[in-house]
């Protein structure tokens, strides 16, 4: 079985106990805490991933990182998960239950690229634009780019418009590369 499918199968089931508890959005703050553990900690990763550690010690570890930071839900399934010894999952269960918990609530995920921090005013604008498109909630998540040389990348909902000069650059590129202005005798 692959990442992608215990990652899901694991995150479907956690979407499902806590749609049944009636806590899915404090479980979905929770398994973003844990994403950014993850994400975090190469030594954490390393631990979770060595196999001569023990379950019942990665039981414990987890413990004690999310006691108290995360719901008894959430850590009724941590601790179940590193249970069943699939700790080297957590990060992709953790983003797998997020991504259903968005598509749940009706909520895209988009990522805004510039090259200078915008303003509340600019921010308010893609975000009703995004929303216009989709019709969805949007959940904005805005960076800056020191290296990009103007303008701005969006990206949502499996979709990107680049604005960035760079692209515009490499377009004409291309369209000079056809030379079709040139005669072919």
């Amino acid at each position: 079985m692959n990442n992608y499918r215990i990652n899901n199968h694991y995150a479907k089931a956690l979407m499902l106990f806590a749609q049944e508890q009636g806590v899915e959005d404090r479980v979905a703050e929770d398994m973003r805490l844990v994403s950014d553990v993850w994400a975090e900690n190469r030594e954490l990763n390393a631990l979770f991933a060595n196999p001569v550690i023990k379950g019942e010690k990665k039981v414990g570890i987890v413990k004690e990182i999310f006691d108290g930071r995360v719901s008894k839900e959430t850590m009724l399934f941590l601790v179940f998960v590193a249970r069943k010894n699939r700790t080297i999952y957590m990060r992709g269960i953790a983003d797998a239950y997020v991504e259903m918990w968005r598509d749940y609530r009706g909520i895209v995920k988009s990522d805004l690229v510039t090259h200078q921090p915008i303003d509340e005013v600019a921010r308010k604008m893609v975000t009703e634009m995004v929303a216009n498109y989709t019709g969805k909630t949007v959940e904005l998540h805005d960076r800056t780019d020191p290296k990009m040389l103007g303008s701005f990348k969006l990206e949502f909902d499996g979709k990107m418009y680049d604005a960035r000069i760079r692209t515009k650059i490499k377009r004409l590129r291309t369209q000079f590369a056809k030379n079709d202005y040139e005669s072919k005798l």
